[in-house]
């Protein structure tokens, strides 16, 4: 497989006194550039709400940004207009960037119920490099891009180990740990989700890396009925669940606090006697209960797990489990 060539620009040297928005980008992104390089990587955090004035976090895609603005509130979902306009002076001026290479989002605090739906529909995909692999990310239509940044370093640890493996993907998404594995050889990858729209997604992940989908096994369902009856055996498996969810597909509504016990059994029974299951979340009011697994090692990797962009060590937190070894 051919890896597509990396570009990553340089920034503008000038230190504006006038913005510490734009001087903690440049040197953000100078530092970052050089990891980037190094690792094959085009898709990263260059802001993570550094300074308390400036409530963003600012992603770089391949020559596109994503900036989200988190509110204060649930009543304001739109950006004081000097912080827009600071904003977007910064990144057009470090990377002579267009305002139309620039997208927002607005990450409203949402009672538990609520979630976030789709927003459009221009099917504009483009793709991006993370370590090396490609992925389609879309930056219009949907809250998310199609591509957590923050599981960068769990995506490649989960790759590390998946030489000879079978790796099961639950809540799959687009299915970037499954490519990531496949693409380190593993035996054979299976990624459920109960997406239609992720699951299209999935397939083009593997065809843009050329990955066979023989090997690579891709299923819409709701994960709680595919554990029900499943017999397979699983070297590794993936577990990344949303905090809620809701379809009219789905019996129930999905609520990790109430059904991660029912989920983690039920795939540790599908695990291999000397296999390993990853369990992460980014749901701060999770309490994980270790005492309910008896008979199970578990090891919180987070710390490991939080990328070099990323400054918020909250932004996800990441279990290793295994069964218990017999003497």
């Amino acid at each position: 497989m051919n890896t597509p060539d990396l570009f990553l620009p340089l920034v503008a040297d000038d230190e504006d006194k006038s913005s510490a928005l734009k001087n903690r980008i440049r040197k953000n992104y100078r530092h970052l550039r050089k990891w980037a390089n190094r690792t094959k990587t085009n898709c990263f955090r260059i802001y993570d709400r550094d300074i308390k004035e400036y409530p963003l976090a600012i992603d770089f895609y391949n020559g596109r940004f994503c900036v989200h603005y988190f509110t204060s509130t649930r009543d304001s979902d739109e950006p004081r207009q000097d912080l827009y306009e600071e904003a977007m002076g910064a990144i057009c001026s470090l990377f002579s960037a267009t305002p139309e290479s620039v997208f927002w989002r607005t990450r409203v605090k949402r009672e538990k119920t609520e979630q976030y739906e789709k927003a459009g529909e221009t099917k504009q995909f483009f793709p991006v490099l993370e370590h090396g692999l490609q992925f389609w990310v879309n930056l219009t239509d949907y809250l998310d891009t199609g591509l957590f940044l923050d599981h960068r370093e769990t995506r490649r640890l989960v790759a590390s180990m998946a030489k000879g493996k079978r790796l099961l993907n639950l809540f799959a998404y687009t299915s970037s740990f499954s490519v990531h594995a496949a693409a380190a050889g593993s035996l054979s990858t299976k990624s459920v989700d109960l997406s239609n729209t992720y699951t299209d997604w999935s397939r083009d992940n593997f065809l843009l890396n050329s990955l066979p989908l023989a090997n690579n096994q891709i299923v819409r369902e709701d994960c709680l009925q595919f554990l029900d009856k499943e017999r397979g055996v699983y070297d590794l498996i993936v577990i990344d669940p949303p905090t809620i969810s809701r379809s009219k597909k789905m019996d129930q509504m999905f609520d990790i606090q109430r059904d991660y016990l029912f989920l983690i059994n039920k795939a540790l029974g599908l695990l291999s006697p000397e296999g390993t299951l990853f369990f992460s979340t980014n749901s701060r009011d999770f309490d994980f209960d270790e005492s309910l697994f008896n008979g199970c090692t578990i090891i919180d990797i987070s710390k490991k797990t939080i990328p070099i962009d990323f400054h918020n060590q909250k932004i996800h937190r990441c279990w290793k489990i295994s069964l218990a070894r017999s003497s």
